[in-house]
């Protein structure tokens, strides 16, 4: 079995391709029964064939893990084989030259519209057209091939939705070369999945009206049919098709974010397709492929949750060793403060709530810079009474030279306020306000030994210069 995965690079001014289920789907399928994934690049288009937009889904494609079995397809490198299928087509009766012009096509569009008809679809008078073709051929006038839509049903059996049929009359006369000579989409794939030997595709439903357009190619050159299976687009929070207004982004840009590619790789496939069992949602790539079958294609559309994605990158984090979650969040971070000794020292404080790197700084700068200010209202609940500066002096003097573990520096906390008839709590708050400038933060003790001595004193000291002599 051998899987398409045809991608088109986006116009220049986008520069991006979205991230999209069904890539991934080929990618699963192949794996999963032993075929073969392969990848295409569709750059007939002249826009669209610049060769920095197709490295940008390569990459993109590699970040993922979607790596082709075969050397890539470039159509723009294939030109020659197009125009001889069309050529072929018009041999074989079921293709012609179109002498049509745009002002005779907006002609026929009124008319049909002046008729009441609800869509417009060209159909030639063959007869008249080729009568008519070598004469016109002759006189050097422009032309482009197209297709002689058959007027029969067409229906494939679709891997996600059933049972599928279009009737002949919707279907009209396409353009298979444009009268510059370059090929259309329609051509292209069909030719490039027979020469390639294409036995399943997976695809966007915006591609299944396409699809009996392409049955009809296949079919005219005699080439044997791929499966089709048409996978349900993915929605914005407004339940509309995903597009850059609505939070729609590049492979890129989740890479830039600092989301892992396996969490994205996981968090994609369950936007369309479900294992079947229970509540699970974090899986391994390896474990993915083991499940993976057509059955648990959702037909409807799933709706993208950023919010979620976070999550699943946090638990993907998670997954990982110490060594390589720390190597990854330094990979990612913009700030000079985290170093690797910082942030080994932090990780484990904030290793079960961190999601992106952006939270670990982000969230807890404390944990590497000291604060430049203090919560307003703590200071008013917990340092309006200055007795407790006194005590909070004599906790700092306790622990210049005590043993920097949590436990230690627990102990000779309880014992300040013990020895002051103090509640725990009237010394913890003021110590973590001095730390952190917050109100709320992780484990305090715990924090104090990550943070080490050296600063822990030295944020106390700064705290009592500071409310001391105010």
């Amino acid at each position: 079995m051998r899987f398409a995965c045809g991608l088109r690079p986006a116009r220049p001014a986008i520069c991006t391709w979205e991230v999209r289920a069904p890539r991934i789907f080929n990618w699963l399928y192949a794996r999963a029964v032993g075929g073969k994934f392969l990848v295409r690049i569709e750059d007939t288009d002249p826009l669209r064939s610049r060769g920095e937009l197709a490295q940008v889904i390569l990459d993109g494609l590699a970040w993922l893990g979607l790596h082709s079995d075969e050397e890539i397809v470039y159509q723009s490198d294939r030109k020659a084989r197009f125009v001889e299928i069309a050529h072929e087509l018009i041999t074989r009766g079921r293709a012609y030259n179109d002498f049509t012009t745009i002002e005779d096509l907006d002609k026929a569009r009124a008319e049909s519209q002046a008729r009441g008809e609800a869509s417009f679809r060209f159909k030639a008078d063959l007869a008249k057209v080729r009568a008519e073709a070598a004469e016109r051929l002759k006189r050097g006038e422009p032309y482009a091939v197209r297709f002689a839509a058959p007027s029969e049903d067409i229906g494939w059996d679709d891997l996600v939705h059933g049972n599928v049929n279009y009737k002949g009359d919707d279907l009209e006369d396409f353009v298979l070369l444009r009268s510059d000579g370059s090929p259309t989409y329609h051509l292209s794939v069909v030719c490039d999945d027979h020469d390639m030997r294409i036995s399943h595709i997976f695809r966007g439903d915006d591609h299944i009206s396409n699809t009996p357009k392409q049955i009809a190619l296949y079919r005219a050159m005699g080439w044997e049919v791929p499966q089709f299976g048409h996978v349900p687009l993915i929605l914005g929070p407004d339940k509309k098709r995903l597009s850059k207004r609505t939070g729609a982004a590049s492979v890129g840009e989740f890479q830039e974010k600092g989301f892992l590619p396996q969490a994205l790789f996981n968090f994609l496939t369950l936007l369309g397709w479900s294992p079947g069992k229970g509540d699970r949602e974090i899986f391994t790539r390896e474990e993915l492929v083991s499940v993976f079958t057509t059955d648990g294609i959702q037909p409807k559309s799933a709706v993208f949750d950023e919010a979620k994605l976070e999550w699943m990158n946090g638990e993907h984090l998670r997954m990982l060793s110490d060594a390589s979650a720390i190597d990854y969040l330094l990979a990612h971070s913009e700030n000079d403060a985290m170093t690797r000794e910082s942030l080994e020292k932090a990780w484990p404080l904030v290793k079960s709530r961190v999601r992106l790197p952006r939270d670990v700084f982000g969230e807890q700068p404390y944990l590497f810079t000291d604060p430049e200010e203090y919560d307003p209202k703590g200071v008013e609940k917990h340092l309006a009474d200055s007795s407790v500066l006194e005590h909070l002096n004599k906790y700092a003097v306790a622990i210049e030279s005590c043993a920097f573990d949590a436990a230690t520096l627990e102990a000779k906390l309880r014992e300040c306020a013990e020895a002051a008839g103090l509640k725990a709590g009237q010394l913890i708050h003021p110590v973590r306000l001095g730390l952190t400038g917050k109100t709320v933060s992780p484990g305090l003790f715990e924090m104090m030994e990550a943070l080490g001595r050296d600063t822990v004193l030295r944020r106390l000291n700064r705290l009592l210069r500071q409310f001391i002599t105010a």
